[in-house]
């Protein structure tokens, strides 16, 4: 039972550093935030010299920070996690990219396609041959459907190889689309729809 993709979002993320009331920038010893927060928020850490800490989220760094009645740490949360568990906002805006965003999916235990659904999402692992991927964006060009993202996931036991997770510009109903699964018969050795949505 696979769950697919009903709906995405991209919402814009602002960072803020926070720590217990009477904390102070220039006493603070390490930084608490999910990896991916972290990353986003590097050069503002490095510069002070903090030493970050992975949480599993941000909530959870800012939740750990404010039980800890440790004034040398601080979380990279957001504003609405700082008020929450009530510490303060040392600085806000911390994250080194200004148009930092994410993207949120709403996944389904049964396949719901909304109207006006014109992304889809596809996961292919391909014949481990040279070309193999060229010949699949030759075939995505051709039907005139837009990639809007590609990534690659290393496949666990299987040395070099890999998973391709495309995000299309089409409608799941299109009959490029179909076109499209008919041109991949024997370029790929598995196929996954994950969902078709409005974003």
């Amino acid at each position: 039972n696979r769950c697919t993709i009903a709906a995405a979002a991209e919402l814009p993320v602002r960072h803020c550093l926070a720590a217990l009331p009477g904390a102070d920038l220039r006493t603070l010893r390490a930084v608490y935030s999910h990896p991916q927060g972290l990353s986003q928020c590097a050069e503002y850490i490095a510069a002070h010299g903090w030493q970050p800490c992975a949480c599993s989220n941000t909530a959870v760094a800012a939740e750990m920070v404010s039980r800890s009645g440790d004034t040398g740490i601080a979380a990279i949360a957001s504003r609405r996690a700082a008020a929450l568990y009530g510490l303060t906002v040392l600085e806000d805006g911390v994250q080194t990219a200004a148009n930092n965003r994410t993207r949120f999916i709403c996944i389904s235990k049964d396949l719901e396609i909304y109207p006006g659904s014109d992304k889809t999402s596809i996961m292919m692992v391909l014949n481990h041959k040279p070309g193999a991927l060229s010949k699949v964006l030759t075939r995505l060009y051709v039907r005139g459907i837009n990639v809007t993202k590609l990534e690659s996931r290393p496949i666990p036991d299987r040395d070099f190889e890999f998973q391709f997770y495309f995000d299309l510009e089409t409608s799941v109903y299109s009959p490029e689309f179909a076109q499209m699964l008919c041109d991949l018969e024997g370029l790929c050795q598995e196929f996954q729809y994950l969902g078709s949505y409005r974003e």
